[in-house]
C-alpha cells in the first residue's frame, strides 16, 4: 500500500512540474488566460481583488475532459 502512494505522490508531482515548465514556455502565448470576460478584477487605492472565475470554469472544463480521455484510455 505504501508503495502505491509513492508512485502516486511521485506521478502528481512530475505531472505539476510538466504544467509549470508548460506555463513557463508558452506564457507569452497565453496572456489572454486570467483576462476573460467574467473574471473579477477590482483595483482601489489601498486594495487589488482579483478572483478569475470564468478561466477556472475553463480550466475544470479542459481538466475534466483530460481526466475522463486518460480513464477511458487506461481502463479504470
Amino acid at each position: 500500500m505504501t508503495g502505491d502512494l509513492g508512485k502516486w505522490l511521485i506521478g502528481i508531482g512530475l505531472i505539476i512540474v510538466l504544467a509549470g515548465v508548460v506555463l513557463w514556455l508558452f506564457a507569452d502565448r497565453l496572456g489572454w488566460l486570467g483576462q476573460l470576460p467574467g473574471d473579477i478584477h477590482v483595483e482601489r487605492e489601498n486594495v487589488r481583488f482579483y478572483f478569475p472565475i470564468s478561466t477556472m470554469i475553463i480550466i475544470s472544463i479542459v481538466l475534466s475532459l483530460l481526466l475522463t480521455l486518460l480513464a477511458r484510455i487506461f481502463g479504470r
